[in-house]
């Protein structure tokens, strides 16, 4: 089945890079498409593991779209922006 999550800060190739190999490295998913321009990340799995998988992008500074805020937000745009850098670094 297919399953989407929209979450905050994704900026870039970066970002997308990072959560492509974090997800496919900690979850049985197939088929990951990462919409950098509206947010969206999408993949296929054999069941709803989206709460999993919201968990592991949260973790990453991606969390689904309003479920953070005030510091808890400041926290996630710092994680980030390192998740950000370190998918920019692996990707070249």
């Amino acid at each position: 089945m297919q399953y989407s999550i929209e979450v905050e800060n994704i900026k870039c190739g970066g970002c997308a890079h990072t959560i492509q190999q974090k997800i496919l490295q900690k979850h049985p998913v197939n088929n990951i498409a990462i919409d950098v321009e509206n947010g969206k990340v999408s993949f296929e799995a054999d069941k709803d593991i989206t709460e999993d998988v919201g968990q592991t992008l949260k973790s990453l500074g991606y969390p689904e779209t309003g479920s953070v805020e005030g510091l808890e937000n400041v926290k996630a745009k710092a994680a980030s922006f390192v998740s950000c850098t370190i998918g920019r670094i692996q990707k070249d």
